[in-house]
């Protein structure tokens, strides 16, 4: 069995390293590309409606920085190393990118860290 470690999170000791079966990994994946899905199309979204509302033909500037800006952001949270994952899941569905049926089928313990995360509201 694999060493654990803890991380201390305003007293209390959230447990950072899981073991992940192959089923909680294929379930992990499928929610993690949803929420990553989820967030491009926003992205997306929001690009198009600076286009269509903007004659300026400038407006391309703004969207390059709105979409560095973006990448920056989706690039830093968006971490797939299991190590971290159940904050990641934390962050997202606190975000709104997840909900937590979109993780259904993960192990209890890994459930309850994530609910314990959005308890004290911060991944």
């Amino acid at each position: 069995m694999p060493v654990q470690s803890f991380t201390d999170i305003s007293g209390l000791r959230i447990m950072r390293d899981f073991n992940w079966t192959a089923a909680e990994k294929k379930i992990a994946r499928a929610a993690f590309d949803l929420a990553i899905n989820r967030e491009l199309a926003s992205v997306r979204h929001e690009v198009e409606s600076m286009l269509a509302s903007s004659p300026d033909v400038h407006a391309v500037w703004r969207v390059h920085d709105y979409l560095s800006d973006r990448r920056r952001k989706i690039d830093a949270k968006y971490d797939y190393r299991y190590s971290v994952l159940v904050s990641v899941f934390a962050r997202l569905v606190l975000e709104g990118w997840l909900s937590e049926g979109d993780l259904r089928g993960l192990a209890p313990e890994k459930i309850e860290a994530i609910t314990l995360i959005l308890a004290l509201g911060r991944p």
